[in-house]
């Protein structure tokens, strides 16, 4: 079961307060995109990346591929204004597959075991994506004051990866970009066109690295996974 994954990483990243791109953050002598991009490398049911880039970045990022040997980039395309619109410049670059998977530059500590569930999810379903169930208590509020509290049997906070027919996500993407909406995430598009999506119960540690406090996070998980 075999599928190609576009990898947006284009977006700067200001919350992250680095001064450049967080993807080329190091973690244990290692840029945050190879972490990423390593997990991929090594799936033998990923058959390509489409990496979205910033086009000012296009030579650092062909510098780091070639020293950390990812071999697995079939395409490196220019981002747009919005992420949804980097997706979408990627997703054109699929060929060749019947699922596709979208997944953050910056979340590199998602496993090959949970995006073989999900890729199987998605074929049998359509779409897929990994969440875990919310912890805390959510309230609902505006003007500094709560107005509701949610019930949290029934709340997900989802990640990425998520997966798709390439058919449907495409379409899906097609028709938000014609009518000028932008969704929350890739998954939001099916939803509107009235399409169901599977959820798989993901990993709390497949955090997305998006402040500097996240990165703390990110070194204590290397740091257990390392001594394992």
């Amino acid at each position: 079961m075999f599928y190609q994954v576009v990898i947006p990483a284009a977006g700067q990243g200001k919350r992250m307060k680095a001064g450049k791109n967080k993807q080329f953050i190091e973690l244990y002598d290692q840029p945050v995109i190879v972490h990423t991009l390593k997990v991929f490398e090594r799936d033998e049911w990923c058959e390509g990346i489409i990496l979205v880039i910033n086009e000012a970045e296009r030579e650092r990022f062909n510098e780091i591929l070639k020293r950390f040997s990812i071999k697995k980039v079939i395409s490196m395309v220019s981002g747009g204004a919005e992420r949804q619109h980097s997706v979408y410049n990627g997703l054109k670059k699929v060929k060749n597959s019947d699922i596709v998977l979208i997944h953050d530059g910056a979340r590199p500590f998602i496993t090959v075991e949970k995006i073989h569930e999900l890729v199987q999810a998605a074929k049998e379903h359509g779409a897929a994506v990994v969440a875990v169930p919310v912890k805390d208590t959510i309230k609902r509020g505006f003007d500094g004051y709560v107005h509701e509290t949610m019930e949290r049997s029934s709340l997900w906070a989802v990640q990425t990866p998520q997966a798709f027919h390439v058919s449907l996500v495409l379409e899906a993407h097609e028709r938000a970009f014609l009518e000028g909406y932008i969704g929350t995430d890739d998954a939001s598009l099916v939803e509107r066109m009235g399409k169901q999506v599977k959820i798989v119960e993901g990993d709390y540690r497949n955090i997305k690295l998006t402040t500097p406090d996240d990165l703390l996070f990110a070194q204590a998980i290397l740091s257990s996974w390392s001594s394992c």
